[in-house]
């Protein structure tokens, strides 16, 4: 992606951020500081006042303008972060029913405009108000999902810290459950990525055992996995995987059948790599599916119109 604003330009912008910068990946931080002045230009041609870094200024404490926030008070009284009354609604019910152990940044959510998150509401905020739509972009994004939609869940996990599934506190960005049956479900589990690089993780030693069972236990892995994942960028996704086949796997037998989508725009290089490096790891490829912005746009997951604003928004012409 050519981006040939001038580092003047940005920062007359309040959008030149040395966290922007992805070492030795030129590419990946020219996306990242289009991204910025992506949302800097739609806050400004949809007239809303300029947020700061940090969200939420100290008194006596530094703080600088932002181009990609908007001040935490405005966001909240107008949610102006959200494209749709539906996507406003969405956040809003999350917020109202808390689950154990949630690490949910409630201002990232309100006022930063570059966060997946928010991002996340806007994609499929629309669906938890419309059931028959819903069901309708599950299966256009997992034509081989059984059953039919029942609910969708923000910012949610089967059980944080809960050892009947990975002990830990992974969560997905969003969760479509599908009954199959009276006793049987089935989950559409979903990771999203915007302006995010691929960063290294490593995991904590002590959980390694519990996820290397699960891993062992799905069949859907190369040998030696955990090995190749930890302390990689590709820890992540091995771990939200790994979530939902922890879910196939549990003792009450409810869950009958789960994919993991990782969604990301087309032109984050480096979520298509780690996709491509991941998906060697598999010697099953049924549980996950990597996918791009632009393909679960093209699905129909939207109404006309709110695609249009989604694509103005996020998408850089």
């Amino acid at each position: 992606m050519a981006f040939d604003i001038s580092q003047q330009h940005l920062v007359d912008a309040h959008c030149w951020e040395s966290a922007d910068v992805v070492p030795g990946r030129p590419e990946m931080t020219a996306f990242r500081r289009r991204l910025r002045y992506q949302q800097t230009q739609w806050r400004e041609a949809n007239g809303h006042p300029i947020g700061t870094q940090p969200i939420v200024p100290k008194h006596g404490k530094p703080s600088r303008p932002l181009g990609s926030r908007i001040p935490l008070d405005y966001a909240r009284d107008t949610g102006a972060n959200f494209l749709t009354d539906a996507a406003h609604d969405a956040v809003t019910s999350r917020l109202a029913a808390k689950e154990p152990h949630q690490m949910l940044s409630e201002q990232r959510l309100w006022a930063d405009l570059l966060s997946s998150m928010p991002m996340c509401f806007n994609l499929f905020g629309e669906l938890a108000a419309d059931p028959a739509r819903a069901d309708r972009a599950v299966h256009a994004l997992c034509p081989e999902a059984p059953g039919e939609f029942a609910a969708v869940h923000f910012e949610h996990s089967p059980g944080r810290l809960d050892a009947d599934y990975l002990g830990n506190l992974s969560a997905f960005d969003v969760a479509f459950v599908l009954d199959v049956d009276d006793d049987h479900q089935a989950i559409v589990a979903v990771e999203t990525k915007y302006h995010e690089r691929a960063k290294p993780e490593t995991a904590k030693p002590t959980r390694l055992d519990h996820y290397r069972q699960v891993a062992e236990a799905s069949g859907v892995f190369v040998p030696g996995v955990d090995a190749a994942v930890n302390s990689t960028e590709l820890l992540q996704i091995w771990l939200d995987h790994l979530l939902v086949l922890s879910m196939l796997q549990h003792h009450s037998g409810r869950w009958e059948w789960g994919r993991f989508l990782l969604i990301y725009p087309a032109g984050n290089s480096d979520f298509a790599a780690a996709c491509q490096r991941y998906q060697e790891l598999l010697v099953d490829h049924s549980t996950f599916t990597p996918l791009t912005l632009e393909e679960v746009l093209a699905a129909d997951v939207l109404p006309a119109t709110s695609t249009a604003r989604f694509c103005d928004r996020y998408l850089p012409s």
